[in-house]
């Protein structure tokens, strides 16, 4: 049985490898989309989604087997579900980059940024590229220093956000009502790609450890509860 049992979970492993892989690269796609007002970019992340979908599917079907099959307990038990939970986060984070590519095809040709807004919403595509390539990583090799780099790194992409708002909220503001609200829409979904890969890194240190690190873990204490 327990052959049969690590046989499978390599099969659920693998497709949730390639999930993280595949929302890395939506990820990227969608920061280039957006900088770049590149429609084809902005449309292959559109299209990419069904696939990060359908992995979800396939992920939570095959846990939810494992579950009623196996019956594990203990590690495989705590493997099991996270592996469900870290499925509809990396959806979530395939529908947030999906979000951000459909706002730059809307707008094309034309660019969704002011050149105010520019350098900022520059900053956190940057962000954000760094944290797409940390994931499959982080994922296929359990890498709790990467995890906690994720955490750590994440107050990083929250104050950037902030800056958002002050562009906005700014007298000398340059953009229409039109570049108001696609800076509030699209800031707030590369916020939240931070936040879901926070949420990843947490489950990741789980996995491996049994406990949920706080979102400030210490130099030393990344697998600890304060």
């Amino acid at each position: 049985m327990r052959v049969i049992f690590n046989e499978e979970m390599k099969a659920v492993a693998d497709d949730l490898d390639r999930m993280a892989q595949d929302v890395s690269k939506a990820i990227k796609g969608a920061g280039a989309a957006l900088l770049n007002s590149d429609v084809e970019a902005a449309q292959t992340v559109i299209d990419g989604d069904i696939e990060i979908d359908a992995l979800e599917s396939s992920v939570i079907d095959q846990c939810v087997k494992l579950l009623a099959k196996q019956n594990p307990v203990a590690t495989d038990l705590r493997v099991v579900v996270s592996t469900i939970r870290l499925a509809a986060t990396f959806e979530r984070m395939g529908d947030l980059a999906k979000h951000v590519a459909e706002t730059a095809r809307r707008t094309y040709p034309q660019s969704a940024l002011t050149d105010e807004a520019r350098p900022v919403v520059e900053q956190m595509v940057a962000f954000l590229d760094t944290t797409a390539d940390r994931l499959p990583a982080m994922l296929s090799d359990r890498d709790t220093k990467i995890a906690q780099q994720v955490i750590l790194d994440d107050d990083k992409l929250d104050e950037l956000h902030h800056q958002t708002f002050d562009i906005m909220l700014s007298d000398n503001y340059d953009g229409d009502k039109q570049h108001l609200i696609d800076l509030v829409l699209f800031g707030r979904f590369l916020e939240r790609l931070g936040d879901h890969a926070v949420s990843a890194a947490r489950r990741v240190v789980y996995i491996v450890s049994g406990f949920d690190p706080s979102k400030k873990p210490g130099p030393d204490e990344g697998t600890n509860i304060d």
